[in-house]
């Protein structure tokens, strides 16, 4: 965007495509190592569906609607949840000049999100608002997730620095009649 809104809305609107991609990369990554780790796509994935199914939800292996689906859309829906506090982070830094500016309040809040589930939350009282994940995944991996997670949310400003919106007028999208007889030289006649 040009001249983002700086509001809570625009806020929430950008996170609503920023939180998605960075859910569907950091998804993809999670498949990955868990294929890597421990021969199942699915495993890692299914964690985060302990927040409603209990401890014994990280330790299924294979797809299911169960843990699959519902792991998945816990894990969109906190994308989404930090993708706000990255667009709002954005509203309040300057435009970005260099993808580095781009990259780090994407970076700053997957470091946020990994404290805040990994260090802040208190396992003693609530062990199911952990990703899950953590509990298939070695150390090395979780932060390329989180690192994926970082790109994610950063791809949509990284694509909109490349690629800026198009503003289209009237007159760019098709020049009046008058213009057009004007510019061909063609001379026309009143009846």
């Amino acid at each position: 965007m040009m001249h983002p809104e700086k509001t809570w809305s625009g806020a929430i609107r950008n996170s609503l495509v920023s939180g998605a991609v960075a859910s569907v990369v950091s998804t993809i990554a999670l498949s990955i190592l868990g294929k890597v780790e421990l021969d199942k796509f699915a495993a890692p994935v299914n964690g985060p569906s302990q927040w409603i199914w209990g401890r014994h939800a990280p330790y299924q292996d294979h797809f299911s609607l169960r843990y699959t689906l519902i792991g998945y859309a816990i894990h969109h829906a906190a994308s989404v949840f930090w993708a706000i506090w990255y667009e709002k982070l954005r509203q309040q830094l300057p435009p970005a000049e260099s993808t580095a500016a781009v990259l780090a309040p994407a970076i700053a809040t997957a470091a946020a999100a990994y404290a805040v589930d990994f260090h802040f939350t208190p396992k003693q009282l609530t062990p199911r608002l952990t990703p899950g994940f953590e509990h298939r995944l070695s150390q090395p991996s979780l932060l390329i997730v989180y690192a994926t997670f970082a790109l994610g949310l950063a791809g949509t400003a990284l694509l909109a620095r490349k690629h800026p919106p198009r503003r289209y007028t009237a007159n760019r999208v098709a020049p009046p009649i008058d213009s057009a007889r004007r510019k061909s030289g063609i001379a026309f006649r009143k009846p």
